[in-house]
C-alpha cells in the first residue's frame, strides 16, 4: 500500500510514520507533505498513492482548501486535534477520521476499512469527490488588496508587496519601498486568492513574494533561512520538509 502524509507537525508526522509501518511493514511512505501548497504541486506531478493521511490543519491554512484547487481521486483519512472538524470531513466522504493522539486500534480500525472497499464503494467515493473538484476554468487572482487607514480604504497593488506577515493578535503587509500597513484578515484566508507562481506561504506567519527573495541560506537543521529585500520582524525559515518545495517554486517559471 503506498501512503501519502499531509502533516505540518514532524512529530506527528513520524509517529504515524512508526505505526503504520509497526501495523502492516509492506507499507510504503511516499512523502510526507506539511502544506496545501506543497500538496498542490505533489499531486499535480506524481502517480495518485493509494492512500493519503491528511491533517486538517496545515501551515499555510484548512486542508478542505485542497479540493477547491485540484482534482483529488484518492480515498483520505482525515486526522486533527479538532473533534468540532469531524462532520466537515465527513461531507466530504472521507474513509475514516480520526482524532489526535492516533491510537493503534483507530488506525487499524481505518486501513482495515479502506482494505475492505470494493469497486462499487471505491467508484462511489470517487463520483462524490469529482464533485468538489475545481471547474477548469483560468482563476483569477487577486491583483491588489483595500487596506484600511483611518476611515479610508487605500489599495494596495500586490505587486509592491514584498511579504505579509501574521501573528495572533494582527496582520501586517510589508512594502518594497520599506514601509510596513495593518491589514484585517489572516493568512489563511489571504493565500487562497494569491497566485501561486507569485506568493508562498513560507509558514504560519509569512507569505512571500518570489521577486522580493534575496537569497537562501541551509540552516544547521536542513532549514532554509530567507533573506528578504525588505526588513522583517523575526527570521523567516521554511522548515525541512518544505525546502525542497520551496527551492522549485522560487526556481520555475
Amino acid at each position: 500500500m503506498r501512503i501519502l502524509i499531509i502533516e505540518d507537525e514532524t512529530a506527528a508526522s513520524e509517529n504515524l510514520i512508526a505505526m503504520l509501518q509497526e501495523i502492516d511493514g509492506t507499507i510504503e511512505i511516499l512523502q510526507v507533505l506539511e502544506s496545501v501548497q506543497q500538496t498542490v504541486r505533489w499531486l499535480s506531478s506524481n502517480p495518485a498513492p493509494d492512500l493519503i493521511f491528511m491533517d486538517i490543519h496545515l501551515s499555510d491554512g484548512s486542508a478542505f482548501t485542497l479540493f477547491q484547487q485540484i482534482e483529488i481521486k484518492t480515498p483520505v483519512v482525515f486526522t486533527t486535534a479538532y473533534d468540532q472538524y469531524a462532520l466537515e470531513a465527513f461531507s466530504v466522504n472521507s474513509v475514516d477520521y480520526l482524532l489526535k493522539p492516533i491510537k493503534t486500534a483507530e488506525l487499524e480500525r481505518a486501513l482495515n476499512k479502506f482494505r475492505q472497499w470494493n469497486r462499487t464503494d471505491m467508484a462511489g467515493y470517487l463520483e462524490r469527490m469529482l464533485k468538489m473538484a475545481p471547474n477548469h476554468v483560468a482563476q483569477e487572482y487577486t491583483t491588489s488588496l483595500l487596506v484600511p487607514v483611518r476611515d479610508k480604504l487605500v489599495p494596495v497593488s500586490m505587486d509592491e508587496i514584498s511579504c505579509i506577515y501574521s501573528t495572533e493578535r494582527k496582520t501586517q503587509l510589508y512594502l518594497k519601498d520599506g514601509r510596513s500597513m495593518a491589514y484585517n484578515k489572516s493568512l489563511d484566508s489571504i493565500i487562497v486568492t494569491l497566485d501561486p507562481q507569485r506568493f508562498y506561504r513560507a509558514n504560519k506567519q509569512f507569505i512571500v513574494a518570489r521577486d522580493s527573495v534575496k537569497e537562501l541560506v541551509i540552516w544547521f537543521d536542513s532549514r532554509l533561512l530567507i533573506s528578504m529585500d525588505v526588513e522583517i520582524p523575526e527570521p523567516l525559515f521554511v522548515s525541512k520538509n518544505k525546502a525542497a518545495d520551496f527551492k522549485t517554486w522560487l526556481t520555475t517559471t
